[in-house]
């Protein structure tokens, strides 16, 4: 992780390096010939030092910039477009083009979101003033996220957990017990572990905001258990890839039988959401413990029960 952050921080100051006339050539010329590479490095430069978020962007993040990137080079290629001066009405031509695809909204959003950069980027570079999403309508899909990708059921991560090795324990735990994001719990170090207080120092959440998380009694153990079969410094896990954690418990279902059942990470974080809302019913400490800014955010991750106000209603005078 500290390597890759280095030659993405080299990367941007080669770019920023240039005098203006210099990267503004580069730019025009890649706009030009729709180089795709070339307008990707433009565009990870400029999120690497113009961003909030810089460097620290996610490699899940920058993934899913770079295919959006490389899918609006191929259509400006196929209809023609001026990278520098699309029309007026090309940018919702587009929109519409990835939802004729069938593409889900929230896909059609990072696309929107990856074309954004890129214009970012070529406004960075003096390459152009345009600014051609900032208007374009974002699709919004009616069906909520928890019902779309609802939490893990209790009995199937016990099932997974029945079957984990001690690592995978850890990981399942991380995600299930104490909420955290997959790219949390893969840049966990041991330093940020404290059994004796209960707690875990999450250091560089989403945005880089740092927060602190109770640990579960059997997230305790299970990490008690790790650190006695380690070092117990440095990460905890030997798995650094979000990939690799992906094909590591895609694997587990698979032993347990139940790969049907698995659905990625954010479920696992959905459960832990829901399980906390269901015992202190307040989306605001919910919203504290998963490092959601906004509440609203955090009303997506909870799944509440169908008849949660029947005890009330059955009630009324």
């Amino acid at each position: 992780m500290e390597r890759y952050t280095g030659d993405r921080l080299t990367q941007a100051r080669a770019l920023a390096g240039l005098s203006d006339d210099s990267l503004r050539v580069k730019a025009v010329t890649a706009a030009r010939d729709k180089d795709a590479a070339l307008l990707w490095d433009l565009t990870l430069a400029c999120l690497s030092s113009e961003t909030s978020a810089g460097v620290r962007l996610s490699p899940h993040t920058l993934r899913a910039y770079k295919k959006g990137v490389e899918v609006l080079i191929d259509h400006a290629m196929s209809n023609a477009w001026n990278l520098l001066h699309p029309g007026r009405r090309q940018p919702g031509l587009y929109v519409g083009s990835l939802m004729a695809l069938g593409l889900k909204p929230a896909t059609v959003q990072a696309r929107i979101a990856a074309a954004s950069a890129l214009y970012r980027a070529l406004r960075w570079a003096g390459a152009t003033d345009s600014d051609p999403f900032a208007d374009v309508k974002r699709p919004r899909d009616a069906t909520r996220g928890v019902v779309k990708n609802p939490p893990y059921r209790a009995d199937f991560v016990q099932a997974m957990l029945a079957e984990a090795d001690v690592q995978e324990q850890v990981l399942l735990l991380l995600l299930t017990h104490a909420g955290l994001r997959i790219a949390e719990a893969l840049a966990v170090e041991w330093s940020h572990v404290d059994l004796t207080r209960k707690r875990l120092l999450v250091a560089h959440g989403k945005g880089d905001k740092a927060r602190v998380v109770p640990l579960s009694a059997r997230l305790r153990e299970a990490l008690a258990a790790l650190r006695a079969e380690t070092a117990g410094t440095g990460r905890l896990f030997s798995i650094k890839a979000y990939s690799s954690a992906y094909e590591r418990l895609q694997r587990l279902a698979l032993k347990c039988g139940r790969e049907h059942e698995f659905r990625g990470f954010h479920a696992g974080r959905k459960y832990a959401g829901t399980q906390l809302y269901a015992a202190v019913k307040d989306f605001t400490r919910v919203a504290s413990f998963l490092g959601h800014e906004q509440v609203d955010t955090t009303r997506r991750y909870v799944e509440l029960p169908e008849d949660d106000l029947e005890a009330v209603v059955e009630a009324f005078q």
